[in-house]
C-alpha cells in the first residue's frame, strides 16, 4: 500500500516516531510495561483536569465502541434508566447498545443537524422521574456536530443525574475539564485526537461512582470495575493487552505535550478546519451544518451537484496521496473530511488544490 495521508476521524495519520514504538515486542507481565500503563493513566487524568483522589483512568481493550459498551454495561444497573441524546450515527449506536444489553432507556431523538435544547431536556427530566443517567456524544462525527457539553453537564448536576460522555473524537483535541464540568464517565480512544493507533479505549471515571457499580456488569470482558481494580493493584490489564498500541499511545501522549498540549493541538485542528471549509465554499462545496455548530474535528460536505460521483472523486484524491471519508447520512448525499492527526496547514492547502483541480476538470 502507498503511504496515504488519512483525512478521517480516526484511525488517522500518525508520526513516524509513534509508529516506531511498535517495532519492539513487550511482555504484559513485565514491570517496565506495567509502568507504561500507569504513566498513561496519570497523563490522561492531567489532560482531563481531574484529581487522582477523585477520578481514575481505566484502559479497555478494543475499539472505542467496546469502551462505550463497557461503561453502559458496567455502570447502568437494572433499576436505572438512561436518557440517550441521539442526533447522529454514534448516538444511534448507543441506543442499539442499550437494546442489546437490556437497559431501561429513553431516547431524545433529534435530526442530524439539530442540537439538544435545554428546555426540552428539562421537560424530559420533569416528565420522567426515573431517569438516572444521561449519555451523549460530544462530537458527533456523522456531521461534525459539536453538542453542547457545558449545558448538558450543568443540567446533569442540577437534576442529580449520572453523566456519560462519549468524547471519542474530541478529547485531546479540545479542552475538556472533566472535574470542573462534573462528568462522571468520559470515554475516548487511542486512535483519535491524541494521535495513537487503534487497539484500546479509555474511561476517565469518578472513582466513587465507579466503585459503587461493582457487580453491575453483564459482561466479563467488558467489566470496567474489575478492569480498574486490576490496574490499580499493579498496573496490569486483566487479559492480553495490545502492547504495541499501548507503547505507541504513550509516545503519542508525550508528543501532545511537546506540541504545547491540548490548546496548541486545538488551534492546529481549528485552523485546518477553517481553511478547509473556506476554500471549498469558494468552489461551491458547502458544509452540511452551519459554522456555529461545527466542531474542529471533521466536516460533512454536501455533494456539489447531481452528477457528482463520490467514488470517482475519492479515487482522484487518493491517487494524489489523500484518503477522505464517505458520508453517513441516509437522506442527503454527503462526504466527510477530517482534519485531525498529523495534518498541517500545508496538507489542507494541497488537498484543496487537488479538489479545485478536480472540480475544474469535471466542469469542462
Amino acid at each position: 500500500m502507498n503511504n496515504y495521508k488519512l483525512l478521517t476521524p480516526g484511525p488517522l495519520t500518525t508520526t513516524s516516531t509513534v509508529k516506531a514504538e511498535m517495532l519492539m515486542d513487550r511482555c504484559t507481565w513485565d514491570d517496565d510495561y506495567k509502568a507504561i500503563t500507569q504513566k498513561i493513566r496519570s497523563q490522561l487524568l492531567e489532560l482531563a483536569g481531574a484529581e487522582a483522589d477523585r477520578y481514575t483512568a481505566v484502559l479497555m481493550q478494543g475499539s472505542g465502541t467496546f469502551t462505550v459498551e463497557s461503561v453502559l454495561t458496567s455502570t447502568v444497573a437494572s433499576q436505572d434508566k438512561v436518557l440517550i441524546v441521539n442526533n447522529g450515527a454514534y448516538g444511534e449506536r448507543i441506543v442499539k447498545m442499550a437494546q442489546y444489553i437490556g437497559l431501561r432507556y429513553v431516547e431524545y431523538k433529534l435530526e442530524y443537524d439539530e442540537q439538544p435544547e435545554e428546555e426540552e431536556l428539562r421537560a424530559k427530566f420533569q416528565e420522567d422521574i426515573y431517569i438516572t443517567h444521561i449519555a451523549m456524544v460530544h462530537c458527533e462525527t456523522t456531521t461534525g456536530m459539536l453538542n453542547p457539553l457545558e449545558m448538558v453537564s450543568r443540567l446533569s448536576r442540577e437534576y442529580g443525574k449520572t453523566l456519560i460522555i462519549d468524547a471519542m473524537s474530541s478529547f485531546g483535541g479540545m479542552e475538556i475539564n472533566v472535574q470542573a464540568l462534573g462528568i462522571d464517565y468520559l470515554i475516548s480512544s487511542a486512535n483519535k485526537c491524541i494521535q495513537g493507533v487503534p487497539g484500546f479505549g479509555f474511561v476517565i471515571a469518578r472513582a466513587d461512582k465507579l466503585a459503587s457499580c461493582e457487580g453491575v456488569s453483564r459482561s466479563l470482558s467488558l467489566d470496567l470495575v474489575d478492569q480498574w481494580k486490576g490496574m490499580d493493584q499493579d498496573g496490569k490489564w486483566r487479559y492480553t493487552s495490545p502492547t504495541h498500541v499501548v507503547a505507541a499511545f504513550s509516545k503519542a501522549l508525550d508528543e501532545l505535550y511537546e506540541e504545547g498540549g491540548v490548546p496548541a493541538r486545538h488551534r492546529r485542528y481549528r485552523n485546518n478546519n477553517r481553511l478547509l471549509r473556506e476554500r471549498l465554499a469558494r468552489i461551491g462545496i458547502h458544509a452540511y451544518i452551519p459554522e456555529e455548530l461545527q466542531s474542529p474535528i471533521i466536516t460533512t460536505f454536501l455533494f456539489p451537484d447531481q452528477g457528482f460521483s463520490f467514488q470517482h472523486f475519492y479515487a482522484y484524491i487518493k491517487d494524489r496521496g489523500y484518503v477522505i471519508y464517505p458520508g453517513k447520512l441516509t437522506d442527503v448525499d454527503t462526504f466527510r473530511i477530517g482534519n485531525i492527526g498529523e495534518i498541517y496547514e500545508q496538507d489542507i492547502e494541497q488537498l484543496c488544490q487537488i479538489i479545485e483541480e478536480y472540480m475544474g476538470v469535471m466542469a469542462q
